[in-house]
Order: structure tokens, then C-alpha cells, then sequence
């Protein structure tokens, strides 16, 4: 194959979308643009704000014209992320913060922009939640697309590369990903990024082989030189030799065939081999995942999270503007249905409106449910968008960590109101809607018989329901050996759940990482989950591997694993049986 070097170096990054990519390396400069710090003389700072202004504009005319051409091109499908990169170009905290800068500190605009960005940084790098906190991509790709208008740097065309080429860049932008000619560009990786940025999310999306979190890839890869991709495992690997080679070669034909087999079962049910019929539904935060989601057939949207609407502005949206948003989320799924989580947002995330204080630990503080009760004047005009975008198709609702039963029904009373107000204005909606819960914190585990009798469903978050049950931050990372899903208290109290909500006569349902995790699938399919919510592309491998499963036997498998006392001798438990009864479908 005439190999340039064999030096055969391999970098472990963040796999952002799977498939594998064999190809040549082409650089694209999407380098951080240097920032020269400068103090105004007297007189020089309106001339600086007139220059920042100009260099948003020419940024949102750059961006307005991506969009258009992409709307010829492709439609509307996937064009809301540019959209939002827009609204923060036209007017947010971003346009205003660093407008401040440079007015009372007398800064150049490049310094005070960069100086905002790196403050929008470090609030979000405290989030908490892994979706949110890599929003602040999207503040760091705007501010850069700013100062290259600043400096005079041009946006070098990504197309202009040779077929079979993988990108290597410090960062791509949603508009980047957008942009990509498939028929040249295989596949890309990047320094910066995580798994849930809007690149990682489109990629997965358009099925594109990437990955990201590299660190250092544009330094050590060369124009030219073979790359491998392998966005499954998030390994990158320079100038492989022969031998790499021909088993990469092999492992992506093995991957195409596996991906060609599972799609064949898009439209078959996924159903045991005991007849036991589970619903497998996708996690979204975004339209833009919407096709991705029913082409690996998912039966609707079990977890839609209403959270991105709130963000990076200035003010709250109003209903009209949410009933806009839920409405065409549930027209883009239809027939299918759509579970809607009202706000799930507290004083760890970033809606500065609700003047949220600042708390010692906003995990345990004003959040998610008890947020939306105490500001019912925000709360009400997300129930009443809600309920008016029943109207179009079928919709759920259901709330985020509630802890007690007086919660749920003040939820419902506001909720009950909403309808009424919506009735004596002659508004449509579902008057039959159902209503559910987030179990994700021990009491609600507790007591889920009582509040079993207040709902139509439950929806178990494991990410948060295993922190807060083994008081562990899974941030932490002096503690993510203790980060245990088949802990013997998570899966007593998963079983407690699903127990609870069967003997009110209602669905047990997941929407957390676990549901999306196949190895855990006989645990849960043995608990007796009648739906799973994940994201996209866990979708097809969760179907193949429930499809050879047999209700009864994980059943009996779950009865066992119960009987263990550490999550270790459960694990160890669990990969013997799957070694044992689906070995090939774990390949």
C-alpha cells in the first residue's frame, strides 16, 4: 500500500460516531485566532464597539448565507443549530458582556471578547449535567467565528480537499459538519469536542465516522500522511502498519455488515423470544436528531428535553415561542409520540432570567420541579405550550426529580389550571393527556407505590437516581470507580420501582445511559421495563439483542444477580451469563 511512515501511532480520544474511516490526512486551519490585549486610549472606545458590532454583523451575514445555501441544498432538516448560533450572534449576554468590556474597562474588542468567552467557560465547565455543559462549544465557536472577522482571518473552505480525506482540525463548527461533501470527506477528528457538542450530535446524525477530544491531533498528524478512524472506540491511529491496516480493513467491512444486518430490523418489533413486547424510544434535545432517531426506529421520543430553549439569552421564552418549538418536534415525529420533560434546569445551569441565588450545592438546591413550583409565572406558559402541541399528535409530559407526592399533585394543579384557562379560551388539546414522573432520587424510590397512584407512568433517570443513591458526584473524578449501575442498592431499587408502578397498573419506563448500555439489557428486560428510551444509535444493537432474549430466563437471571452483595461479583455474574446466551450479539 506504499505507506509514507510506519510509525503506526495510536491517540485514545472521545468517540463521537461510530463507523470506521481509512484515509488520508488533510489539516484544515481552524486554529484559535491569537489575541492581542490592548488598552483604548481616551476617545478610541466607541470606535472599538462600532468595530466589534461590525464584525458581528459580517459574522451573522457569513452564517446567514451558510444557511441559506444549506436550506437549498439539504432542506430545513438540520439547521436549527445554526439558527441558535445566529440568535447568540444577534442579541444574548454574549453581544452584551463583552460590549461592557470594552465600555468600562477601555479594552480592545478582541481581549474583551475572548475575556467573555472564557467567562461563559468556566460557568459552564461547573455544570453538572454532561448534555449542558458542553453548550459552551457552541459560545466558544461563535466567539471564534467573531474574531476572525476581527483579526481579518478567512474561514477556509472544507470541501477543498480530495476524496477519501479525513479532517483533522482543532475544532469544526455545526455549520463545518453541515458543509461536509460526503463523496470527498470520510470521516474527522478534532482536538476539542465532547460526545454530547453539536458537532458530535450532527455527525451521528449525517453517520459520519469521528473523533474528537484529541488534544494535540493537529500537531501530531501531517497533511497526506494514512489515517484510521474508529469512531466506535475513539481511537485514531497515524501511519498504521501493514498489519494495522489489513485488520482495520476488516473490522470496518465487519462493521458495515453488522450495521447493514441491524438495519434490516428498522421496522421489526422489538419483541422476546416469549413474546414479551418492549417499546424502544430515543432520547432527543434537538429536531436535528429527530431523522436519526426514527431511521434506527425508534418508536417515538421517550425523553425530549426542553432545557436548550432556555439557554444563552437574555430572556425567558414565552409560550408562543415554545408552543412553536414543542409543536414542530411533535409534527417531525409524527405519528409517533413524544414524552415532553418540563424544565429541568436549577442554580448549577445557566438561565440568568430566573435570578436563580447562588447555592453551596445546587445538586440537592433549587431545581428541575421545585424550581417550576416556586416560579409558577414560568412554569405555566411551558404547561400551556405543552398542552397546546398535544393538539397536533401524541404527547406525554412528565417531571424532572420529583421527591414526594404533595409535589406531584401541586404540579398537577397548575397543570389542571393550565387546561382550564386553555378551555375557556377554546384552545385545543389533549384533555387526556398522560402525566409522569422522573424517579431519580431515593424518596421517590420509597415511596413509589404512593406516587404510583398519582401518574400515568414512571420514567426512571438513572444517572442522577445512581448518584444520589450512592452519594456519589460522578463528576469527580477521585470517585468514578464508585459510579456503580449494577450496584445491589440501584437494582433493589429499580426493582422497587417497576414493582410499584405494575401494581398501580402503570408503565415503568427508562430514559437514563443505562437503557442505551446493551450489556445491561438482560438486567433491565429481567426487572420487567416495558420502555427504553436511548439515544439514536444504541437503538438498532438493543433491538437485535432483545430480539434473541427471552423474557422468563432474564427473569430468572435477575433473581439472581439479586442475590449478590457487590456490584462486582453482579458484573462478573452478568458477563458469564452473556458470554453463555448472546455472546454473538455482543461483538
Amino acid at each position: 500500500m506504499g505507506l509514507a511512515k510506519s510509525s503506526n501511532r495510536q491517540i485514545q480520544g472521545v468517540g463521537a460516531s461510530p463507523g470506521i474511516a481509512i484515509g488520508r490526512v488533510r489539516i484544515t486551519d481552524r486554529s484559535r485566532v491569537a489575541v492581542h490585549e490592548e488598552y483604548l486610549k481616551p476617545g478610541e472606545v466607541q470606535g472599538e464597539v462600532a468595530r466589534f458590532i461590525e464584525a458581528l454583523d459580517q459574522a451573522r451575514e457569513e452564517l446567514v448565507a451558510v444557511r441559506d445555501q444549506l436550506s437549498e441544498e439539504h432542506g430545513p432538516e438540520h439547521l436549527y443549530v445554526i439558527e441558535t448560533h445566529l440568535m447568540m450572534l444577534q442579541d444574548s449576554m454574549f453581544k452584551r458582556e463583552t460590549l461592557a468590556l470594552i465600555e468600562s474597562e477601555a479594552i480592545n474588542a478582541e481581549w474583551a471578547l475572548k475575556r467573555t468567552v472564557l467567562k461563559f467557560r468556566d460557568f459552564f465547565a461547573a455544570i453538572e449535567d454532561d448534555y449542558l455543559r458542553e453548550r459552551v462549544g457552541d459560545i466558544e465557536i461563535v466567539g471564534e467565528r467573531v474574531l476572525r472577522k476581527l483579526v481579518g482571518k478567512q474561514h477556509e473552505p472544507l470541501n477543498d480537499v480530495h476524496s477519501m480525506s479525513l479532517v483533522v482540525a482543532h475544532d469544526l463548527s455545526p455549520a463545518d459538519i453541515l458543509q461536509i461533501d460526503r463523496q470527498k470527506i470520510i470521516g474527522f477528528v478534532t482536538d476539542l469536542g465532547g460526545k454530547t457538542s453539536h458537532s458530535a450530535i450532527l455527525a451521528r446524525s449525517l453517520e459520519i465516522p469521528a473523533v474528537v477530544g484529541l488534544e494535540r491531533i493537529t500537531s501530531e498528524a501531517l497533511d497526506g500522511e494514512h489515517m484510521i478512524i474508529d469512531g466506535s472506540a475513539g481511537i485514531v491511529i497515524i501511519n498504521p502498519d501493514e498489519e494495522t491496516f489489513r485488520e482495520y480493513l476488516k473490522r470496518k467491512l465487519h462493521h458495515e455488515y453488522i450495521e447493514r444486518e441491524l438495519a434490516k430490523l428498522r421496522d421489526l418489533p422489538a419483541i422476546t423470544t416469549d413474546g414479551c413486547r418492549i417499546s424502544l424510544k430515543g432520547n432527543v434535545e434537538f429536531i436535528e436528531e429527530i431523522p436519526s432517531l426514527t431511521g434506527h426506529g425508534a418508536e417515538g421520543i421517550g425523553l425530549y428535553r426542553t432545557e436548550m430553549l432556555f439557554f444563552n439569552r437574555d430572556d425567558l421564552p414565552g409560550e408562543e415561542e415554545q408552543f412553536a418549538h414543542y409543536s414542530a418536534v411533535v409534527k417531525e415525529v409524527a405519528p409517533l409520540p413524544v414524552t415532553i420533560r418540563t424544565l429541568d434546569v436549577g442554580g448549577d445551569k445557566f438561565v440568568p432570567d430566573l435570578n436563580l441565588d447562588d447555592e453551596l450545592n445546587p445538586a440537592l438546591g433549587l431545581r428541575a420541579i421545585r424550581l417550576s413550583l416556586r416560579k409558577p409565572e414560568t412554569f405555566r406558559p411551558q404547561l400551556r405550550a405543552i398542552l397546546r402541541a398535544s393538539a397536533l399528535g401524541k404527547v406525554r409530559i412528565f417531571f424532572p426529580m420529583i421527591s414526594g407526592v404533595a409535589e406531584i399533585r401541586a404540579a398537577k394543579r397548575l397543570l389542571e389550571e393550565a387546561k382550564l384557562e386553555l378551555l375557556a379560551e377554546g384552545v385545543p388539546f389533549d384533555e387526556h393527556i398522560e402525566i409522569g414522573i422522573m424517579i431519580e432520587i431515593p424518596s421517590a424510590v420509597i415511596i413509589a407505590d404512593l406516587l404510583a397512584q398519582e401518574v400515568d407512568f414512571f420514567s426512571v433517570g438513572t444517572n442522577d437516581l445512581i448518584q444520589y443513591s450512592l452519594a456519589i458526584d460522578r463528576t469527580n473524578e477521585h470517585l468514578a470507580n464508585l459510579y456503580e449501575p449494577l450496584h445491589p442498592a440501584v437494582l433493589r431499587s429499580l426493582k422497587m420501582v417497576v414493582d410499584a408502578a405494575h401494581a398501580a397498573g402503570i408503565d415503568a419506563c427508562m430514559c437514563g445511559e443505562m437503557a442505551g448500555e446493551s450489556q445491561y439489557l438482560p438486567i433491565l428486560l429481567g426487572l420487567g421495563f416495558d420502555e427504553l428510551s436511548m439515544n439514536a444509535i444504541s437503538i438498532p444493537r438493543v433491538k437485535e439483542i432483545l430480539r434473541r432474549c427471552s423474557r422468563g430466563e432474564a427473569e430468572q437471571l435477575v433473581k439472581k444477580a439479586l442475590t449478590y452483595h457487590t456490584a462486582e461479583e453482579i458484573d462478573r455474574f452478568l458477563k458469564s451469563e452473556i458470554t453463555a446466551h448472546y455472546a454473538d450479539s455482543f461483538d
